[in-house]
C-alpha cells in the first residue's frame, strides 16, 4: 500500500531535496562548533524519498519526522532523536546510529546491513497529542507499527542495545552483535539469528518462536519465560545458559547418537563400502544435526560425509581422511584435526574456536571428470577461528571470506592462493606464514608488509 494511503500528512511540512541540504549544511556547522550553524529540527516533517547519504545527522531532532524510503547509507545519526520516526523500507547501510533514540520508531522493511546501533533506544514508544476534548491520543490513527518487521540487519552492531517490547517479525538478523542487548518481552517470531553473538543478551519472556539460530552464540544469555517453539536451535552453542526457566519441548536442538539406529560402527562401516564401491554399496555417512561431542574419529575416512549443523565439540578427527567433507555450521570448538587430509572439506560458518588443525590439508582438490571435472577448493567462509592451532597448515586456494583468526597460531601456514577478504587476523602469529598472491581486500591486522604488498599490487 502506498505511503500516502496509510499516512495522513496532512500535518507534516514537506521539504525539498534543496531546503534539507541547506539545512544539513548549517547542522554539520552546529556539530563543528562554527559560528552560523544551527541544530537541525526536522520534527513533525515529510522527508520521505529524499537523499542523506553520507551527511552528519548527529543530535539531529527528528521527532515524528516521515523518513520512509530516504537514502541514508553512511548517514551518521549518533545520539539523534528519531522517536516515533517513520522509516520503512529507508537504506541505511553502514549507518551510525549508536545511542539514538529510536523509540517507537518504524523501520518496517528498512535495510541496516552493516549499521552501528551501539546503545541505541529501540524500545516501544507512541508519540501522543491532546484531542478536542483535551484528551491524549495517537498522533495519527494510522501511524506505522513501531518495530523493525521484515527489515534486514545483516551484520550490525546491535551491542547494548535496548529493543523491550518491540516488534521484530521475520527479520533478518544474521551476523549480529547482539551482546547485552535487551529484548525483554520483544518479538522475534519467525527472524533469522544466524551467527549471531548472544552474549549476555537478555530474552526473558520473549516470543522467539520459529526463529533460526543456526551457529548463534549462546554464553550467559538469559532466556527465562521465552517462547521456543518451534525455534531452530541447531548448531547453535552453548555456555553458561540457565535453561531452567524456559521450555525446549518444541524446539529443534541437536539428536544424540544414540537416537541413530545404527552404532557409529557400523556408520564408518558402511560408508567405507560406500566410498569403495562409488556408492554402489553400503550408505554415506550423515551426522547432520547429531551431537558427536568428544567422539574419536581418528584416522578414519569419512570423505564427503555430511556433517552439517553437528555437535562435535572436543571429538577427535586426526590424522582422518575427511576430502569434501560438509562441516557447515558445526560446533567444533576444541576439536582435533591434526594431520587429517581436509582437501576440500566444507567449514562454512563452523565455529573451529580452539581447534587443532596442525599441519592440516586444506588444499584444493582435483575432481574427476566425471564428476564434472576442475579443482574443488576448501571452503570456510564465516567459520571462527580464534585461538585456533594452524601452524605449519597447507591453506592453499581456500576460501576464508569474513573467517575470524585472532589471536590464532598461523606460524609456517601457507595461504598462497586464498580468499582473505574481509578476513580478521588481529593478534594472530602469523611468523614465517605465505599469502602470496591472496586476495587480502578488507583483511584486518595483517603486518604492514603484507598491506603494502596489496598496495603495489
Amino acid at each position: 500500500m502506498a505511503l500516502n494511503d496509510e499516512v495522513d500528512k496532512s500535518e507534516y511540512k514537506k521539504l525539498s531535496q534543496q531546503e534539507v541540504d541547506e539545512i544539513l549544511d548549517s547542522h554539520e556547522l552546529f556539530l563543528k562548533g562554527t559560528r552560523g550553524g544551527e541544530r537541525a529540527k526536522f520534527g513533525m516533517m515529510d522527508l520521505s524519498y529524499l537523499d542523506f547519504s553520507g551527511r552528519d545527522l548527529s543530535r539531529a531532532d527528528m521527532v515524528g519526522t516521515i523518513m520512509a524510503n530516504c537514502e541514508l547509507e553512511n548517514t551518521k545519526l549518533a545520539e539523534a532523536n528519531l522517536f516515533a520516526c517513520d522509516l520503512r523500507h529507508a537504506v541505511l547501510v553502514r549507518a551510525n546510529l549508536d545511542r539514538a533514540d529510536l523509540r517507537g520508531a518504524c523501520l518496517a522493511g528498512a535495510n541496516l546491513t552493516l549499521a552501528s546501533l551501539v546503545d541505541c533506544d529501540m524500545r516501544d514508544g507512541v508519540l501522543l497529542r491532546s484531542g478536542a476534548k483535551g484528551d491524549l491520543m495517537p498522533m495519527n490513527k494510522n501511524e506505522a507499527t513501531p518495530g523493525m518487521e521484515k527489515a534486514k540487519v545483516r551484520g550490525a552492531d546491535m551491542s547494548g542495545a535496548k529493543v523491550s517490547d518491540s516488534i521484530i517479525v521475520q527479520t533478518d538478523l544474521t551476523d549480529c552483535n547482539l551482546k547485552n542487548a535487551k529484548f525483554v518481552r520483544a518479538n522475534l517470531s519467525l527472524s533469522n539469528l544466524t551467527g549471531c553473538n548472544l552474549e549476555g543478551t537478555d530474552f526473558t519472556d520473549a516470543n522467539l518462536s520459529g526463529a533460526v539460530f543456526h551457529g548463534a552464540i549462546f554464553t550467559g544469555t538469559t532466556l527465562d519465560g521465552a517462547d521456543l517453539s518451534g525455534a531452530d536451535l541447531i548448531g547453535a552453542m552453548f555456555d553458561n545458559v540457565d535453561f531452567s526457566k524456559v521450555d525446549l519441548s518444541d524446539a529443534k536442538v541437536a539428536k544424540s547418537l544414540e537416537a541413530v539406529d545404527l552404532s557409529l560402527k557400523e556408520i564408518i562401516s558402511q560408508h567405507a563400502s560406500w566410498m569403495k564401491t562409488n556408492g554402489k554399496e553400503g550408505r554415506r555417512a550423515t551426522f547432520s544435526k547429531r551431537d558427536l561431542s568428544n567422539q574419536n574419529l581418528s584416522g578414519v575416512n569419512l570423505s564427503a560425509a555430511d556433517f552439517s549443523l553437528a555437535t562435535m565439540k572436543g571429538a577427535d578427527l586426526s590424522k582422518s581422511e575427511c576430502l569434501m567433507t560438509d562441516f557447515s555450521y558445526c560446533d567444533l570448538r576444541g576439536a582435533v584435526f591434526s594431520r587429517a587430509d581436509l582437501r576440500g572439506a566444507k567449514f562454512s560458518r563452523a565455529n573451529l574456536t580452539n581447534a587443532n588443525l596442525v599441519a592440516v590439508d586444506l588444499s584444493e582438490v582435483m575432481v574427476s571428470t566425471r564428476a564434472g571435472g576442475g579443482e574443488w577448493r576448501a571452503n570456510l567462509d564465516n567459520a571462527k577461528l580464534k585461538g585456533a592451532l594452524l601452524n605449519g597448515a597447507n591453506l592453499k586456494n581456500a576460501d576464508f571470506t569474513k573467517c575470524d583468526f585472532t589471536e590464532a597460531d598461523l606460524r609456517d601456514a601457507d595461504f598462497r592462493g586464498s580468499l582473505l577478504t574481509d578476513a580478521i587476523f588481529t593478534g594472530a602469529d602469523m611468523r614465517g606464514a605465505q599469502f602470496e598472491n591472496t586476495d587480502r581486500r578488507g583483511a584486518i591486522g595483517l603486518p604492514k608488509a603484507f598491506e603494502e604488498d596489496e598496495d603495489d599490487d
